[in-house]
């Protein structure tokens, strides 16, 4: 029971991440920011706080729900943390536009318990 509990707070940690994103950009549509920019940090820091999240999901939870791709949210939470000078803001928007929708849907569905 506990650690179901941890799981939907961690769940809740990743929607309010990707709510911290589009709170800036409500049509999804993320600028080219420059990477020397606050900004940028801040896309950058709410996709850690993801990748975190997701690491520390219990692996039956992360079983129990194999339509999230979590190995690939996971391994960017290292690159970020790990390869930080390997991050680019082209890849950064790619991942808002194209990745984090589909990823919200699916943290909002799990957390409504569907």
């Amino acid at each position: 029971m506990r650690e179901t509990l941890r799981d939907n707070l961690r769940l809740t940690h990743i929607l309010e991440a990707c709510d911290r994103i589009y709170s800036y950009y409500p049509d999804g549509l993320i600028p080219l920011l420059d990477e020397k920019s606050i900004e940028f940090f801040g896309l950058v820091k709410n996709l850690e706080i993801i990748g975190e999240a997701a690491y520390m999901l219990t692996n039956e939870f992360k079983n129990s729900k194999p339509d999230t791709d979590w190995q690939p949210i996971i391994a960017m939470r290292h690159l970020l943390l790990h390869g930080y000078y390997h991050i680019s803001a082209r890849i950064v928007k790619e991942i808002i536009e194209n990745d984090i929708p589909e990823l919200k849907r699916q943290i909002q569905s799990y957390l409504s318990g569907e």
